[in-house]
């Protein structure tokens, strides 16, 4: 009930803020269709809504207020990883001005496997580098669609893209090859170890036991926060963009590089 509320907030202390933006995310879905017959949540659904989040955010179990609302909520938490909780920006990331750490990894453009050397990327102008939580997930596929769409105007300014989660690469194969995503034209790379994350200081979330991607496949993998590095071709950063929609990341990115130009 409401008066458990101060008690669970104490315990999430920060994760609390991150629940509470993800609260009024799905209480703008919920208020769009009702788990009965189409009437927006009442005052004591919002409670019980809140009081689960809290719950959720600081790992401890969730009481049984209604089976049916707790599934509702534990689908919608699924539903949005990928675009809501991930896409809040990081802390202390890397800035402006910034040496951008060097990195390999193994990627994937077309469905086809290579080698990808960010010094090597740089020898032919600028990159941007972008961390994003999973392939197959909302806000990523639209993520990567936009980039997909643009890439043409990319490489015009001088640029080129590349792709960074803690998928594997057996997942990147299909996703840089998907039609509807990265369409052959967006490479990405496998971080599975979080280690080039962690040296551009982007959070990477823990995963979720069962969490499935929008193919209704396992994601088993964190999350990194959804954070983008406008790499210059002396290897310095020159922007940082985070804490937008996906769409808006992709419209800051493509502006950044041609103020570059």
């Amino acid at each position: 009930n409401g008066d458990e509320l101060p008690r669970l907030a104490h315990a999430v202390a920060q994760p609390e803020r991150q629940a509470i933006i993800l609260q009024r995310r799905i209480c703008i879905t919920l208020a769009l269709v009702s788990p009965r017959n189409g009437d927006p949540p009442t005052i004591q659904q919002g409670l019980q809504m809140r009081t689960v989040i809290l719950r959720m955010g600081a790992r401890l179990p969730a009481r049984p207020i209604q089976s049916s609302m707790e599934n509702i909520m534990k689908k919608l938490l699924f539903a949005l990883l990928g675009s809501t909780i991930v896409a809040l920006p990081a802390l202390a990331e890397l800035e402006a001005g910034d040496t951008a750490p060097a990195f390999e990894a193994r990627a994937s453009l077309a469905g086809e496997e290579f080698d990808f050397s960010l010094a090597d990327a740089l020898d032919k102008g600028s990159v941007v580098v972008y961390f994003y939580p999973s392939a197959y997930t909302q806000g990523c596929n639209i993520q990567a669609h936009e980039f997909a769409v643009h890439m043409d105007k990319f490489t015009a300014a001088g640029a080129s893209v590349i792709g960074v989660s803690l998928d594997n690469i057996d997942r990147l194969n299909d996703f840089s090859a998907d039609p509807d995503y990265c369409a052959g034209k967006l490479a990405v790379a496998s971080d599975e170890s979080g280690e080039i994350a962690e040296t551009y200081k982007v959070i990477v979330h823990d995963g979720r036991d069962g969490a499935t991607d929008t193919r209704g496949v396992e994601i088993g993998h964190g999350f990194a926060s959804r954070s983008t590095f406008i790499v210059t071709a002396d290897g310095k950063i020159a922007e940082t963009i985070g804490g937008v929609s996906p769409m808006e990341n992709v419209r800051k990115s493509l502006e950044a590089v041609q103020r570059l130009d």
